[in-house]
Order: structure tokens, then C-alpha cells, then sequence
């Protein structure tokens, strides 16, 4: 997961329609700039556009199970897709 965030704007990020090595090309709408995770760097790196060569920062993420997640993270809310 990274952030969305770059010099205080906020970007909307989207697949762009195309993927490079089976990983997803993401596309900004804000600036229409081009984002990639480039293999051995941390963060997501623009490499066309508005923020050419400027990351987006790398959250550190768990893999688990909902229901321990739920356990250590009672307060945690998600969507029901049954309640839409």
C-alpha cells in the first residue's frame, strides 16, 4: 500500500490499463502522471509526468486472517457487500 499523498495534494490513483511485468501501471488523475513500483526500491515511483522520478511512500503492511485481525483490531470497520 502507499500513500496518496505527494507535497500536501492528495492523488486519485487508478489502474492505468496497462501492466508491466504482471504488477499493475497507475495513473493519477490529478496531474495524469504514471506510477510503478520499480523492483528493489521502496515506494511507488512516478516515471512519466507532473512528479517524474518522485516517490509515494510504502506503508508497512500485515498478511492475516480477518478474524485475527478483528481480534487484535476490535474498532476496525469494513464494507458488507450484502448491506449495499
Amino acid at each position: 500500500m502507499y500513500s496518496r499523498e505527494i507535497d500536501g495534494q492528495i492523488l486519485t490513483l487508478s489502474a492505468s490499463g496497462w501492466t508491466y511485468d504482471y504488477t499493475f501501471v497507475l495513473y493519477d488523475y490529478e496531474t495524469e502522471s504514471i506510477w510503478y513500483h520499480l523492483k528493489g526500491q521502496d515506494g511507488l515511483t512516478c516515471i512519466s509526468g507532473h512528479y517524474a522520478d518522485r516517490k509515494l511512500e510504502e506503508f508497512e503492511t500485515t498478511r492475516t486472517r480477518w478474524n485475527t485481525w478483528k481480534k487484535q483490531n476490535p474498532n476496525t470497520k469494513s464494507l458488507d457487500p450484502t448491506n449495499l
